[in-house]
This record gives structure tokens, sequence and C-alpha cells, in this order.
């Protein structure tokens, strides 16, 4: 009895130490905000003002992979930067397609050092005069585990604002480019469907994509938030491009579905709340709905 007292008694300890040893730290350098886990980069914010939009890169799992493509010579759409949020078009104006900006004003670490860690920047994503349409005031976290929450809400502060009806946006990830489905990665969604063909456009709770990077098997998953005030659907193709977005009922459904533009009047808000998760190998979905839950647990 004793002996397994203190046998729990060290599991415990045991496990309280791998806790604390596996702290998130905000470090704020010339690059942006650097994110380490067990002092090893997770990913870096990058807010240069020469930028057209604030991003994420690189994103790496526990052995120091990156899960997303280089910034150097892509092959396709050099838009797609590591992980970003942005949309086509508001107001007509394609910030997607990197035609507007979204210029970051603030980055303010609320919780350098913990797991989670937190911080909160404000963007502005800038009208044809060059001043702000929107202001996106973002609550971002990151865990131990490499979940990250996107929390974001829009304010018109430029008069009124519409969100067109697009396929183009919105939270996302660009992928290795060995991890993609045309390079044999899995694309799956919560409902059990499986590949480009059956997941694009459609709402789940949460896309988990997976492949192999550097002869090892990674994978990011995306969850959509019940709480959110339209479901999203998932842009997720099989070249590497992976986001969801709750604007393009029209486009995300060819046609089946009536366009529906979202307004905001001037002093409106909207928000929604995404999370990505990165993991090594390939999890099955009772993995992924633990951390789903970890993220709907977060954001109660």
């Amino acid at each position: 009895m004793l002996r397994q007292v203190a046998w729990m008694v060290c599991l415990l300890g045991c496990v309280a130490g791998s806790a604390q040893a596996q702290s998130v730290k905000l470090t704020r350098g010339e690059a942006g905000v650097t994110v380490t886990i067990q002092g090893m980069e997770f990913t870096t914010l990058r807010t240069a003002a020469s930028q057209p939009k604030p991003f994420f890169h690189p994103v790496r799992a526990a052995d120091g992979i990156s899960v997303v493509r280089p910034l150097e010579n892509p092959e396709d759409h050099p838009h797609h930067k590591g992980v970003w949020c942005s949309i086509d078009e508001v107001n007509g104006i394609k910030f997607w397609a990197e035609k507007g900006k979204i210029v970051n004003k603030s980055v303010d670490l609320v919780k350098p050092e913990g797991n989670p860690a937190r911080l909160k920047m404000v963007n502005h994503w800038l009208g044809n005069e060059g001043q702000p349409l929107l202001e996106e005031s973002v609550d971002v976290w990151f865990f131990a585990n490499r979940l990250m929450i996107y929390d974001a809400s829009f304010r018109a502060v430029g008069g009124e604002v519409t969100f067109d009806d697009t396929k183009e946006g919105m939270f996302g990830i660009r992928v290795a480019d060995t991890l993609r489905g045309k390079q044999g990665g899995r694309i799956l969604n919560a409902e059990g469907k499986v590949g480009e063909k059956e997941c694009w456009g459609q709402t789940s709770k949460w896309v988990d994509y997976s492949g192999q990077v550097e002869g090892q098997i990674k994978g990011i998953s995306l969850f959509d938030h019940p709480g959110n005030f339209r479901a999203s659907r998932f842009h997720v193709r099989d070249y590497g491009l992976f986001t969801l977005s709750p604007f393009g009922q029209k486009a995300y459904t060819n046609g089946g579905l009536p366009a529906d533009p979202y307004k905001l009047a001037t002093g409106e808000s909207a928000r929604l709340r995404y999370g990505l998760f990165v993991h090594d190998g390939v999890v099955s979905a009772a993995e992924i709905n633990q951390v789903y839950g970890q993220f709907l647990d977060a954001l109660k």
C-alpha cells in the first residue's frame, strides 16, 4: 500500500514537472513575436509594416520540422503565407490576394509564459484611401500540445462593411508541399468524409490534413467554433491550401445556395473563433475530438 502511494506521488510529481517543462514562452524579436515550447520554436508572428498582412511562419512540429510551405520561391499563390487571416472581398477589396493591406497596430503579450501563453493584437484592414474599414482585435492562445486558438472580433470603423460571397478566405494554412493531397496526404473531416472532393465546401466541426514532411508523418487540424455567428465551410485543396470561412454560401456550393453577403453597420462587430492543432503521426478521430474539446473548454 505504501509503495502504491509513493508511486502515485511520484507520478503526479512527474506530470506536474512535465507540464512546467512544456511551458510556452512568447518573446519579442526583430521579426515579431516568437513562440517557443520547451525552448524550441513553434511559430513566429510576423508583423512588419512592409508586409501586406500579419502571418505566422514557420509552424513547427515537436521535432522542429515545419508543416508549412517555405516563403521563398512558391510555385503558386504567393499570398498563401504560413498561417494567416484575410478574405476577398471586403467592400470589393481583395485582401486575400493582397491587393488591400492589413496593418498590425499593436501586439500585447497578455501572458508571455505559461500553458497556455497568450497575446492580443490589433490589425487595421485599410480601405482604398488608406483609412481603416475594419478593426480586427484578436486573442491568440498557444498551448504546449501545439493547439493555437485564434479568437477574432471584426468591427466596422469606416462606414458600412460588406463581406462578399467568396471562397477566398478566411483563416487557415498553406501546408508543406510534400504533405498535400496530391502528394499522398490525407484529408479527413469529423463526419468521416475523406479527400478534397468530399470535404471541400462542407461544414464540419473539424478537418484534419496529414501527410509526410521530411520523411515523417505530420498533420494539422482546423477547428470551427459552434458559437460563431455562422458555420464555416472548409476550403481544403489537394494542392495544399487549407482554410475555413463563414463567407461564401454560393461560392462553396457552386451556386446550389444563393449568395449571402454579410454586412456590418458602423460600430457593429462579428466574432469568429478558430483553432489550429499541429500533431505528429496520423491521429484518430477520437484523438482529434479530445483536442477539439480542449479548444471549446478554453473559450467557455
